[in-house]
């Protein structure tokens, strides 16, 4: 990538990491805090946890296209600013409900697809993919350092800092987004990396990239619904003191992390992903039913973690490569709009049914739930279609007529390793999928440079 793109993929991950990072910080901490709280039960509880995840799930696709109309930074710099809001109104709260309207209104500052927008506006066709890499990273990123910053912060200034200092946060992202973040010379709509209204039946039809929603919202309702009762387990039942849970979520995270590579390895490398998917899933199925059978004991628990979070970091890696290979060309932007969407409603029921089923059965049956539900998620992920191995490429080939374009798409259908190629007048770019081991790119690259 250029250096302006560097600069881009780099700032752009960071706002996205402060933001996420303000949402999960609470995540390892919440429920013992709630505690403390006037009108707290475990079912608001788990709806103060995933309240964002609901207007987030609402709000994010009509602000990416409101980013069509008034620009990305204007949004961006509005939605971190709301969050901001938000933080300072949960931080405020002596009453549960505080807290969830809080919640509510950080979820509301809904951003994600203004910044994937903004970071097709500043690369190239060919580093696009990169520069959502690093994005993606980020996310990553924020979440593993919530768990071991959560509890660490929470002795130094408490649940409410942590919320303070998300709204500083998200004030920084606002700095970095005006002063740091470069600005596009133009504006233009990206199929491969936004939704299109027109396209939204379509993704929906398709029975694979369904399953893939299902799966990546069960993902997270289980994760939301854990961490209602986790805390609880790691203090009431294990007896290990809130201010040392960082001490079991670091080397947790960093051994799963290593188990993770060879999984996702075999997966893209070796072409098992759908294989190692199930595997998966299999895997965080078992490490519920741990928590359950073994949450009296630290050894247990611990065990139940690394399993977990391997598996977990799996299928976060994996969900989001199997949409890209599963989405029609010209439909990645939609199909991941309504991934995203699949996600973040995963994290509001995760919260709501797993506090209901706290309050009515009791803390282990959370473990069961999240059991059953990935048990149940591994029987419609069986009957997903093998993946094909294709890549995303998008190639510049300049403002086309319609009669052109046509001819255009027809050349790149014939060229070996191309197995879709849809060239839609005005949009500038070849949306294509190739296989990366017929391919000869100077091909493609050729042919760019011969538009005429």
């Amino acid at each position: 990538m250029s250096s302006l793109e560097s600069r881009a993929a780099l700032s752009l991950g960071g706002i996205y990491a402060m933001r996420m990072l303000g949402l999960f910080l609470i995540l390892p901490v919440f429920a013992l805090y709630a505690e403390h709280l006037s009108g707290v039960t475990p079912l608001l509880v788990g709806l103060a946890i995933g309240a964002y995840g609901l207007t987030q799930a609402l709000l994010q696709i009509p602000f990416g296209m409101l980013s069509d109309r008034i620009g990305r930074k204007p949004v961006i710099v509005g939605g971190l600013l709301v969050f901001a809001l938000g933080s300072v109104v949960a931080a405020q709260g002596d009453s549960i409900w505080v807290v969830i309207v809080g919640r509510a209104i950080q979820g509301s500052g809904a951003i994600a697809a203004a910044v994937m927008a903004l970071a097709a506006d500043l690369t190239q066709e060919h580093n696009r993919t990169k520069a959502m890499a690093v994005i993606g990273m980020s996310i990553g990123l924020a979440f593993a350092m919530s768990l071991i910053l959560g509890p660490v912060l929470d002795t130094w200034i408490g649940v409410k800092g942590i919320f303070w200092l998300t709204a500083v946060l998200a004030v920084c992202g606002v700095g970095i987004t005006l002063f740091v973040v470069p600005n596009p010379k133009h504006r233009q709509f990206h199929r491969d990396a936004e939704p299109v209204p027109g396209q939204f039946g379509r993704v929906l039809a398709n029975r694979d990239l369904l399953r893939l929603d299902i799966g990546i919202m069960t993902l997270h309702m289980a994760m939301t619904a854990l961490f209602l009762v986790l805390p609880l387990s790691l203090r009431d039942l294990a007896g290990l003191d809130i201010h040392h849970h960082w001490m079991v979520y670091f080397p947790v995270l960093l051994v799963s992390v290593v188990l993770m590579v060879p999984f996702v390895v075999v997966a893209e490398k070796r072409r098992r992903i759908k294989g190692v998917m199930l595997l998966a899933i299999a895997a965080l199925a078992m490490a519920q039913l741990g928590f359950f059978l073994f949450n009296g004991a630290l050894w247990g628990l611990l065990s139940a973690l690394v399993l977990y979070f391997t598996a977990f970091n799996v299928l976060e890696a994996t969900l989001p490569s199997l949409v890209s290979k599963m989405a029609p060309a010209e439909s990645k932007g939609t199909a991941m709009g309504v991934y995203s969407t699949s996600q973040f409603s995963g994290a509001f029921l995760g919260g709501v049914i797993g506090g209901w089923v706290h309050t009515r059965f009791g803390m282990e049956a959370v473990f069961l739930f999240a059991a059953t539900v990935a048990g149940l998620w591994l029987l419609i992920a069986a009957f997903m279609s093998e993946p094909r191995y294709l890549q995303n490429h998008l190639l510049n080939v300049g403002v086309l007529e319609a009669p052109r374009a046509a001819a255009v798409q027809r050349q790149l259908l014939d060229i070996d390793g191309v197995d879709e190629a849809v060239v839609i007048p005005g949009d500038e770019v070849a949306y294509l999928k190739i296989d990366p081991e017929r391919i000869d790119l100077a091909v493609l690259d050729a042919f760019s440079a011969a538009r005429g």
